[in-house]
């Protein structure tokens, strides 16, 4: 049996906080910068979504149906979508119109609620449910978590919400001497099938691409091929990366497209490997073992935990103060308030706060609008101060 490989792009667009003075609380409750949300997200369109969507479609039909992907798309994406640029929607239908493409559900709001509220968390899975059916037309089999976070726990909430595939990271020390490019399930629900991303050959394309000091520049499609074919004796090969790795994080200009397209030419040609989606991966392979994972594992940083989002005190004591007003929320129970709540989950206002933001180089890709994590927690917690005014105004 072929090895496969399992193309998988994450797509979230923040919803990006304005500058929210104290004199303003308690008399101004919008909260959101509109032009750089609009500004942003038309500018990535530009650069990336439209263009390399139009190349999927191409080598899609190019192959025959032999390329197939899977896109996991936040629901605050797809609002900003249908808001600022239905086109983008518009292209996504087409690439699921063809039957190679798979959307994979996550918590609608892009938020950690897996990790801090049962309820919160069910509630978001199936709203995202819901929000693809709509603007997609498209139903979800898999799952992945927000930057991949998983833990045994998690999983049997996942596998209770009618879920038999996730999609977590590879991390080594999970793993021990295991590879990451086999099928494995939960340790306390086996029905429930784990791909994990293999890490180093995703980085190799997300973040050394355009690396000039990267001993493997320049990445060629036959330079990474030949790094693919140490696999052949595997299971699958999970890609998973950033979409904005196309045409944002690494422009136009450094090949990321070309490179793309000659790599998934060369993989069809030589026949030694088939491009598969999770859940086509997870009817294909039956798990090779189980694995254990006590704490919390996610794709970034080196030690694959959540130190970007929950790492320091302003991050834990944001993030608490927030799940705090879930019970008030539920009394109150206004759909304006739930909104702004599942907005103000948003990974991104945490991960503004990560103090190893300002000096970790490879988060140049990110756009952080604050000097200081100080900064931002301030500006968040201004706007928080103002939200539970508001809960607590509806309660009295």
């Amino acid at each position: 049996m072929k090895p496969s490989i399992c193309l998988t792009f994450k797509i979230h667009q923040p919803t990006h906080l304005r500058l929210y003075r104290f004199f303003e609380i308690g008399k101004d409750s919008h909260y959101y910068d509109d032009f750089a949300n609009r500004s942003l997200i038309k500018k990535t369109a530009s650069d990336c979504y439209l263009p390399m969507n139009q190349l999927l479609l191409n080598l899609i039909k190019s192959t025959k149906g032999k390329l197939k992907v899977a896109f996991a798309i936040s629901g605050g994406t797809l609002e900003q979508f249908d808001r600022y640029c239905p086109e983008v929607l518009d292209s996504f239908r087409e690439l699921n119109a063809t039957g190679c493409v798979e959307f994979l559900c996550e918590p609608y709001y892009h938020s950690f609620a897996a990790v801090a509220d049962d309820a919160e968390f069910t509630h978001q899975v199936n709203k995202h449910r819901n929000a693809i059916k709509e603007y997609i037309g498209a139903d979800v089999k898999s799952f992945v978590n927000t930057d991949m976070v998983y833990t045994d726990a998690i999983g049997e909430k996942i596998a209770d919400l009618g879920f038999k595939t996730v999609l977590t990271e590879g991390a080594k020390h999970i793993l021990g001497w295991k590879s990451p490019n086999y099928v494995y399930s939960c340790v306390y629900n086996p029905k429930l099938k784990l791909i994990l991303r293999n890490p180093g050959l995703s980085d190799d394309i997300s973040i050394r691409f355009s690396d000039r000091n990267w001993n493997g520049f320049p990445l060629t499609a036959e330079k990474y091929y030949s790094w693919l074919e140490q696999a052949q004796g595997d299971q699958v090969v999970n890609l998973c990366m950033n979409y904005k790795v196309f045409g944002e994080f690494h422009p136009k200009e450094s090949g990321i497209f070309d490179f793309f397209e000659s790599l998934v030419n060369m993989v069809i040609s030589k026949d030694c490997f088939t491009f598969a989606t999770p859940s086509e991966i997870a009817k294909k392979y039956a798990a090779v073992d189980s694995i254990d994972v006590q704490d919390p594992v996610s794709c970034e940083n080196e030690e694959k935990d959540m130190a970007k989002w929950l790492g320091n005190e302003l991050q834990k004591e944001a993030f608490n103060k927030l799940y705090a007003l879930q019970e008030k929320l539920a009394i109150a129970n206004l759909p304006q308030l739930w909104e702004d709540y599942g907005l103000l989950q948003e990974s991104d206002h945490l991960f503004n706060m990560n103090s190893s933001f300002f000096t970790d180089k490879g988060n140049h890709r990110y756009v952080n609008p604050y000097d200081t994590p100080f900064e931002a927690f301030i500006n968040y917690m201004n706007v928080l101060a103002d939200f539970a005014i508001r809960v607590d105004e509806e309660l009295n």
